[in-house]
C-alpha cells in the first residue's frame, strides 16, 4: 500500500516506518528534514536516513495536495504533540492542520484516513483518579467513553475525530483515530522509560517516590514500539467507516480498552509493562 505519513521524523513515525517499511510504501512528509529531526534518539540507524522525504508543513493546502496524489491512505501524525501547547498553538497546527489533510485526502480521492488522536482525549479519568490509577483499576474507558479532554492539545485531538467523523457522516472518506497512549523513542521503549529519562534529565533519583510513579504510570500506559507499529498496519486495513482505536500495550494495569481493536481489526499486542521488572542496563 502507498501510504503518505505526515509528522513522519516523531516517535510514532520513525517506529512505524522501522517496524513496516517492507510492509508499505510510506512517502515521509514533515517540516523538518531528517537531519533537523530531533525525536529520534540516536539509537541505530535512522529509519528515514534512505527514504525519500518531502518537506512542508500541513496547514499549507497546496503542499500537502501535492504530497497526497498518488497514495492509497494517509497516516496523519503532524501536528503539536504535547500538553503543554496554548490553545493558539494547537488550533493551527492540530486542527486547521487535520482539516487540511481531510481535504486534500477527499480532493484527490484517497479514501483512508488513520489519524493520531490522543488519550488526553479522555485525559480528565486520569487526572481524576491518579495516582491509584496506576496500580490498577476496575475503570475501563472505551470508544464510547465520552471526552473529557485534560488540556488544549486534548481538546484538539478530539476536535480532529469529530473533524474526521463529518467527512465519514458526508460519505467522502474514511477515517480510523487512534487514541495514542505512551510510545517512546528507542532509548526509552520500555514502562522504565519515563522514569529513566527523569533520571538522566536530573529531575529525580532511581530511589524516589516520583520515579516509582513514573514507572506506575508508564505500566498501565505504555505501548511499545513495535505494537504501536502493529497496530497502525492493523488500521490500515480497516474495512469500515469510522471507528476509534486505543494505542496501548496488554498491560495488567490499563484503563483503556483492547477488545474494541482485537474484535474489529485484529490488533494482538506482543508486549505488557509487567513483564519488566527492571530498566535495561
Amino acid at each position: 500500500m502507498r501510504v503518505l505519513l505526515t509528522g513522519a521524523h516523531g516517535t510514532v513515525g520513525t517506529a512505524l516506518t522501522a517496524h513496516l517499511g517492507d510492509r508499505h510504501e510510506f512517502t515521509l512528509f514533515d517540516r523538518r528534514t531528517v537531519g533537523e529531526e530531533t525525536m529520534w534518539d540516536g539509537t541505530g540507524s535512522h529509519p528515514h536516513a534512505d527514504r525519500e522525504a518531502i518537506t512542508g508543513d500541513v496547514t499549507d493546502a497546496d503542499a500537502v495536495h501535492a504530497a497526497m496524489t498518488g497514495h492509497d491512505a494517509v497516516v496523519h501524525l503532524a501536528g503539536y504533540p504535547r500538553t503543554d501547547g496554548s490553545w493558539a498553538e494547537v488550533l493551527e497546527n492540530n486542527v486547521v492542520g487535520t482539516r487540511t489533510v481531510l481535504d486534500a485526502a477527499v480532493e484527490v480521492g484517497v479514501d483512508l484516513v488513520v489519524f493520531a488522536s490522543s488519550n488526553h482525549v479522555v485525559g480528565g479519568y486520569e487526572q481524576e483518579l491518579a495516582p491509584d490509577i496506576y496500580h490498577g483499576t476496575d475503570l475501563v474507558v472505551d470508544h464510547t467513553a465520552p471526552f473529557r479532554p485534560d488540556s488544549p492539545y486534548g481538546t484538539s485531538k478530539a476536535a480532529g475525530e469529530v473533524c474526521g467523523r463529518e467527512y465519514t457522516e458526508r460519505g467522502d472518506l474514511r477515517f480510523v483515530a487512534v487514541r495514542i497512549c505512551s510510545v517512546r523513542a528507542p532509548r526509552y521503549d520500555h514502562p522504565y522509560g519515563d522514569a529513566e529519562r527523569g533520571v538522566h534529565e536530573g529531575r529525580w533519583d532511581r530511589d524516589s517516590g516520583a520515579y516509582d510513579e513514573q514507572v506506575a504510570r508508564m505500566k498501565a500506559t505504555w505501548q511499545s514500539r513495535r505494537d504501536c507499529a502493529a497496530l497502525f498496519d492493523c488500521c490500515l486495513g480497516f474495512d469500515g467507516r469510522f471507528d476509534v482505536f486505543y494505542g496501548v500495550s496488554d498491560n495488567e494495569r490499563r484503563w483503556f480498552d483492547l477488545d474494541h481493536a482485537r474484535e474489529v481489526v485484529g490488533y494482538d499486542p506482543a508486549d505488557s509493562g509487567e513483564a519488566w521488572s527492571a530498566p535495561p542496563r
